[in-house]
């Protein structure tokens, strides 16, 4: 079966608010344009196309559909499409090129949150019976779990607090950033509480977003880029959405996948991480030490674009590899609340 490797990435700025459509087609265009510049390649040459969205987000019927304007259906287009993050649409690319179907593949992923009320969208894929009654947004969820560790003495309000600092300061060289900077860690303990104990500094920024990734098998990938990142192993595994059948400071979905990849030698992670917490549960997870670095491009701290966040891990984990930054890196993706599911990929350089 021939390897895969991530040839092309771009994503376009994390934003609070767009005033685009929210089939996404305004914020995919210049991304594709700049993804097939990078590689050399046109939608003619792309054998495989899918996407991570959602209909329910959007408020529309099919806007994934819609979104097919900003490819050209014409001539037509091997398309599919995974209603969550579209680091699950790489999954299902990755097995198309796997099983030589096919030799090149794109895939997206688009959001735009500012189109309604998200905490209430995000509310209504909890256990309808028990959860959503109770209507517990995102941010709830998370202060539990987060309030578990605390109390369990995993983490401090201050541990929390240096990973947004260090977030943020990463993401200065990021363009696609929403939140950058230096922040003082004493200043950020000083601020009120959002949902106890998170401040605002523990939650990524809902933010409108996309991101691309070009997928060519390793022969191809070679013609495309210098340095392509190679997906020398892909997993991804889940948890029971019933919040109180698991320990909420543990992982073990993300511990499964682990098992199953070979970590050693890793220089980078790109965690996909909402709230501050959760970086130091998967880092557990995982068994990531300081030789480690964190998120290099700031993460989703500093801008969580629904549905691409997981992808850009991905893509920003690649770039590094592109660009001769690193020569073995980790990235991982996550859907659903408190760490549901988690997905991990490896990359190296070879």
């Amino acid at each position: 079966m021939p390897e895969v490797a991530v040839a092309g990435f771009a994503q376009a700025p994390n934003v609070r608010k767009t005033e685009g459509t929210t089939n996404g087609v305004e914020m995919l265009v210049p991304i594709l344009a700049e993804a097939f510049a990078a590689t050399g390649l046109s939608k003619q040459d792309i054998g495989f196309w899918c996407s991570g969205s959602s209909d329910y987000l959007a408020g529309r019927a099919f806007s994934f559909i819609a979104a097919v304007d900003a490819l050209g259906a014409f001539p037509p287009i091997n398309e599919s499409h995974v209603e969550m993050d579209a680091a699950w649409a790489l999954y299902e690319a990755w097995l198309k090129i796997r099983t030589g179907e096919v030799d090149t593949a794109l895939v997206y992923g688009f959001g735009k949150a500012s189109a309604g009320q998200l905490r209430r969208v995000m509310a209504m894929q909890l256990d309808p019976y028990l959860v959503t009654p109770l209507w517990p947004d995102s941010l709830a969820i998370a202060g539990l779990q987060a309030r578990l560790g605390l109390e369990g003495g995993l983490w401090s309000e201050k541990d929390l607090a240096e990973v947004a600092a260090r977030a943020r300061a990463d993401a200065v060289n990021n363009p696609a950033a929403q939140l950058s900077g230096t922040v003082d860690v004493a200043e950020l303990l000083d601020t009120p509480y959002v949902a106890d104990p998170l401040r605002a500094h523990d939650i990524a920024p809902v933010t409108d977003g996309a991101a691309v990734i070009i997928l060519a098998s390793e022969e191809r990938a070679r013609d495309l880029v210098e340095r392509p990142a190679i997906i020398s192993g892909l997993d991804h595994r889940i948890d029971s959405p019933v919040l109180g059948a698991r320990d909420l400071t543990r992982s073990p979905s993300t511990a499964a996948a682990a098992a199953r990849l070979d970590l050693d030698g890793v220089e980078l992670a790109e965690l996909h991480a909402p709230f501050t917490h959760q970086e130091l549960i998967l880092r557990r997870e995982l068994d990531l030490d300081d030789r480690v670095r964190i998120s290099p491009s700031g993460g989703a701290l500093t801008g969580n674009p629904m549905f691409s966040a997981g992808l850009a891990r991905i893509g920003e984990a690649a770039a590094r590899i592109h660009r001769g930054e690193a020569a073995k890196a980790l990235a991982h993706a996550t859907s659903g609340p408190a760490l549901q599911q988690n997905l991990l990929a490896v990359l190296e350089a070879r």
